[in-house]
């Protein structure tokens, strides 16, 4: 899926600099073009990514990401400190889990937590 992505987004005009699916996430280093919202990249993330899995009857019935997603900034200098997190994802999540790792992130940044 993580070709499927690049190819979907460089379609719609979107650079991404990396990606990497988890069984249960995916994290994306986008650039986000300024004539589009998070909104609407995460709905075109999302909804194709969605179609393509089950017409590509990669699950045993069909497929459905969860309603929720987070979108954080990054400035020019941690680009690559990012992509490098993105890129040892595999090797990040034999230590932490991803709900672990989402708490104690919410926690550290003290952001409010949306259960919507």
């Amino acid at each position: 899926m993580s070709g499927y992505l690049t190819q979907y987004v460089t379609e719609k005009g979107i650079y991404m600099k990396i990606n990497y699916v988890n069984p249960d996430h995916v994290h994306a280093l986008i650039d986000l073009p300024t004539h589009l919202c998070i909104e609407d990249a995460v709905q075109f993330l999302k909804g194709s990514s969605s179609h393509w899995i089950n017409q590509s009857d990669l699950l045993p019935g069909k497929f459905g990401w969860g309603r929720g997603y987070g979108a954080f900034s990054v400035s020019q200098s941690g680009v690559g400190e990012v992509a490098k997190y993105i890129a040892t994802q595999e090797e990040h999540h034999r230590k932490t889990s991803y709900s672990e790792e989402l708490k104690l992130f919410v926690d550290r940044y003290e952001l409010q937590w949306h259960d919507d």
